[in-house]
């Protein structure tokens, strides 16, 4: 017998031995339903996972695409039907169960411990030990590195850093890395929504890895609800819609306008058509705003008007916003609110002046989780509802519940705690919010960020109307598309400053990432320019 030779492909981030053969057996379900009480969340679902494949599991939110994966790892039983292993019927009673049988999940949002470092987050539960005391530091030290090196991410990950210190694209690499650590090979890794917090750059990365899982024979479930990833990554996208399976496609027999129509059930070609209300009314004026993250902003916003803010990852988009909200002071530079010039670092005086932010982080920067929709919705109009220093609850709940109504939240009631809603309807409630606040401007960062087509359609629709009634709004997205569709004009940033303005008829996706990228383009034209 000869030994295998050592694999000249790059590191093995799967967790296969050298020398050992790739998963043999598949991951399915067969007649899969799933009930919460009345409520059915999945109805008779039979699905394979082909393992050396990528499946895209698509739908909108509430299309039963979460509750399939927590079928698949544990945290959920069927009420009826099985889950298969090499067409074997399993019972998944736990996530440890599902762990056992090789299958692993990356979360949208990852559950980083902040005051633990990057190495004993990743070990989390299962740190190297001295005589079953105190864990060994050395041992753990030498895992990390070994991990670090065999996944491809020594250069982005320092194991010492403290999980409070971690960025968005960081923090999915330590739960990638959980996901690929450990005894038991991988055979099914699902992702959900991975790509929400990276940079361009960040996702060829994450591509490239999800490929070489794939090349080593796992099963790859790949949910996102971004058509372009899909059709770059996916060998065939299954479809969901109210629980139920809609149908599954070769990715390269299939286009975009076909899979909106399979997960809605109806066409969205129109989703940006719309009447241009702009006014001369000037609203929002800035002039030479400079903060630590920006420099020298001048921009205005009139009413009725929807100016996008476009820019790569890192442009001071999102820093800008903040700034204009009072929750980062300007060291200089003026911001004046419909006549009114907006102290520094001051949001009380900024929400009663009539701007309101809906940040990019709705769940960690917007929403009180563990509190109610009525709660969420009245936070920043108590000052209107209290009589004697008492909220009158009656009031809060007819405002809650019309602006429920009016936004199309899909709950069972107004005391429904928000951490239990989709992101879709999450955000609206931080959307209810702000128009319970009548503002003058809104500003908007990544309002449809981890949201399905439909709901996009439903957030468009709302812009579309706060436009109608008068209100200034400044949309700031990474999405080209949704930029170029909303916005009577564009303004570019890179590097924290702005480097153009593109009215609606020129604006393209080429003249946009022309602006975003000025300084890359004239240093590389520039001889001698390093790289």
């Amino acid at each position: 017998m000869t030994s295998a030779s050592p694999s000249t492909a790059g590191p093995d981030p799967s967790g296969v031995r050298p020398g050992t053969a790739p998963p043999s057996h598949s991951v399915g379900v067969s007649d899969l339903t799933k009930r919460f009480g009345a409520v059915q969340a999945l109805g008779g679902i039979t699905l394979d996972f082909p393992r050396g494949q990528v499946t895209a599991l698509m739908g909108e939110n509430g299309a039963g695409k979460s509750t399939l994966l927590k079928i698949l790892t544990g945290d959920h039983q069927p009420t009826e039907g099985h889950v298969l292993i090499g067409g074997e019927q399993v019972t998944l009673a736990s996530p440890a169960d599902a762990r056992a049988a090789g299958i692993r999940i990356i979360p949208q949002e990852p559950e980083i411990i902040p005051h633990i470092t990057v190495a004993e987050n990743v070990y989390a539960g299962a740190l190297p030990r001295k005589a079953g005391r105190r864990f060994d530091r050395a041992e753990l030290r030498r895992r990390i590195q070994a991990d670090l090196a065999r996944l491809g991410f020594t250069e982005v990950l320092d194991p010492d850093l403290l999980g409070s210190q971690l960025t968005p694209a960081q923090r999915q690499l330590v739960e990638i890395m959980r996901a690929l650590t450990g005894n038991t090979t991988a055979t099914l890794i699902a992702f959900d929504e991975p790509t929400s917090s990276l940079a361009e750059h960040e996702v060829d990365a994450l591509f490239a890895l999800i490929r070489r899982l794939r090349d080593q024979g796992i099963a790859i479930v790949y949910v996102s609800h971004r058509m372009q990833e899909i059709f770059k990554l996916a060998d065939r996208i299954a479809v969901l819609r109210d629980g139920n399976l809609i149908g599954v496609q070769q990715a390269s027999a299939t286009n975009e306008g076909e899979l909106v129509r399979l997960m809605v059930g109806r066409d969205l070609s129109t989703m940006f058509v719309r009447q241009r209300v702009a006014t001369d009314r000037l609203v929002l004026d800035v002039k030479g705003l400079t903060t630590d993250d920006v420099r020298d902003i001048t921009l205005q916003v009139h009413a009725g008007e929807v100016v996008g803010l476009a820019g790569l990852i890192g442009a001071g988009r999102s820093e800008l916003a903040l700034a204009l909200a009072g929750d980062l002071p300007f060291h200089s530079g003026t911001v004046t609110l419909d006549g009114v010039t907006l102290p520094s670092g001051n949001p009380g005086a900024v929400i009663r002046a009539g701007l309101g932010l809906a940040p990019e982080e709705r769940k960690a920067q917007a929403l009180f989780l563990q509190q109610t929709i009525r709660e969420n919705t009245s936070l920043v109009v108590l000052d209107r509802l209290r009589r004697f220093r008492f909220v009158r609850r009656a009031a809060e709940r007819a405002l809650a519940q019309e602006y429920a109504d009016r936004l199309r939240v899909r709950t069972p009631s107004i005391n429904h705690e928000v951490r239990k809603l989709s992101g879709g309807n999450q955000q609206k409630v931080v959307l209810a919010r702000w128009l319970a606040r009548r503002p003058k401007v809104l500003v908007l960062d990544e309002p449809t960020r981890g949201i399905d087509v439909g709901a996009k359609a439903e957030i468009y629709q709302i812009i579309a109307d706060l436009a109608k009634e008068g209100v200034a709004v400044l949309v700031i997205s990474s999405e080209l598309t949704e930029l170029l569709g909303l916005a009577d004009r564009v303004v570019v940033m890179q590097g924290g400053r702005i480097t153009g303005e593109l009215p609606h008829d020129e604006a393209t996706e080429e003249s946009i990432l022309a602006l975003a990228m000025a300084d890359d383009i004239a240093n590389a034209s520039t001889p001698g320019a390093s790289s």
